[in-house]
């Protein structure tokens, strides 16, 4: 056991001693050409490869040589227009939009349930709620307040409105939404209606500002263009007037689906702008997308509750309003670059310094694959202790006779 351990202890100390003395060592790249078609081939390829992907993709898709900016100041004004007749009565903005003059959220009411004339009272609890149905006053406690029904109970079992089982009553807001309430029909008209957005962005770094509405001599001129046009992404890029029956086919949605369950989707406006160009070329583009889960039932679609009060014979009455709608969610991303000598440089020499990664992958492609003899791996790798007198004679002397020390070793070498 101790000669085991003597041993080992002796050769930690020849490999600690090596390795001490082999971290002061100098290693310098020495120069050998290879006269094989195969891996000259190889290594011009993989070259190749290397300055394709830098030049095409890095300094001309992704436009390494400019500085960016990718966190704009951006400012969105939206504004819902639009009339529909609804029965008897006119809708206008102030009906239908949700604020009627808005920031980056915006939305407009497609269908509703209303519950008409409630007053605060006693009534009958809704039978889906947790222990609402009952058959005696003693199985409703008072006091009690469930958070999934719709009041305080009093104590009471009392008959469910006209039908004959009975409920716990509470002190709410009667009569409750789900008995009393009126579905309407949706708004399908709602489908041209418009939505006005208004977007200015500021690239503070470059100090551009620029905005999504088509520039125009007078204020009289645009405000003609403006009540005429409707988005297109080609012919009219620069009107920021939107219908919702287009919002709704760009995200992929039907309108009639929206109407019945609500949803919400997100408006994105991207700023790409080259500022080494003139800033006009910096337009805006627009995409469309469902943002709700539409594969959770429980979570998907959108909608609200809202109540109009009004005094009747002295009492405080409201109308309460569930509201199915669209909500627009308008989402501003930015990313401007202009040409700058720093990222220029860094650029360049990272592009430089990757093209060594093909001499790596040549050496290890020739010592393993190539060199079966070793012929190349002992040209490749000299050590030298001392400086020698004479150069000892080789088989290639003759190139150092010129002053060269590179190894040219063509195919005629044996391997």
């Amino acid at each position: 056991m101790c000669k085991i351990f003597h041993k080992f202890i002796m050769g930690l100390h020849v490999f600690m001693k090596e390795y001490f003395l082999g971290f002061w060592d100098y290693e310098t790249p020495k120069v050998m050409v290879v006269k094989n078609k195969t891996l000259g081939f190889i290594y011009r390829g993989v070259q190749f490869l290397v300055m394709t992907y830098f030049i095409w993709y890095v300094f001309i898709s992704q436009k390494a040589y400019q500085e960016t900016e990718t966190r704009p100041e951006s400012s969105v004004y939206t504004l819902m227009k639009g009339t529909a007749v609804h029965g008897d009565d006119i809708l206008d903005t102030v009906e239908y939009a949700r604020p009627s003059e808005g920031g980056d959220v915006i939305s407009t009411i497609l269908r509703r349930e209303v519950t008409f004339n409630q007053k605060q009272g006693t009534c009958a609890e809704h039978f889906n709620v947790a222990n609402a149905n009952c058959t005696r006053d003693s199985d409703c406690v008072k006091g009690e307040v469930d958070f999934d029904g719709h009041g305080r109970r009093t104590g009471r079992c009392v008959p469910y409105y006209n039908h004959t089982f009975k409920t716990c009553e509470i002190q709410t807001w009667c009569p409750i939404e789900q008995y009393a309430v009126v579905i309407e029909p949706a708004l399908l008209k709602a489908i041209n209606f418009t939505v006005f957005i208004r977007n200015s962005i500021h690239f503070p770094r470059f100090k551009v500002l620029r905005g999504n509405i088509k520039d125009a001599r007078s204020k009289r001129d645009i405000q003609k263009y403006l009540s005429k046009c409707h988005y297109n992404e080609e012919k009219e890029p620069y009107c920021p007037n939107f219908r919702l029956g287009y919002i709704a086919d760009q995200a992929g949605e039907d309108f009639s689906e929206l109407c019945r369950t609500g949803g919400v989707i997100g408006v994105f406006i991207n700023w790409k702008c080259d500022l080494d160009l003139d800033p006009s070329n910096c337009k805006p583009t627009y995409s469309f997308r469902r943002l709700d889960l539409r594969k959770d039932l429980v979570n998907s679609g959108y909608h609200y509750r809202f109540a109009k009060y009004y005094s009747k014979d002295g009492v405080e009455s409201r109308t309460l309003i569930k509201a199915y709608g669209i909500r627009l969610d308008v989402i501003v991303q930015g990313h401007a670059g202009k040409f700058s000598p720093i990222p220029t440089i860094i650029s360049t020499v990272t592009t430089i310094t990757s093209v060594g990664i093909c001499t790596i992958i040549c050496d290890w492609i020739m010592l393993n694959f190539i060199d079966k003899n070793e012929v190349y791996s002992d040209r490749k790798f000299d050590e030298i202790s001392k400086e020698p007198a004479v150069p000892p004679p080789t088989e290639l002397s003759y190139i150092n006779s010129f002053g060269s020390n590179h190894s040219d070793l063509s195919d005629g070498v044996p391997l």
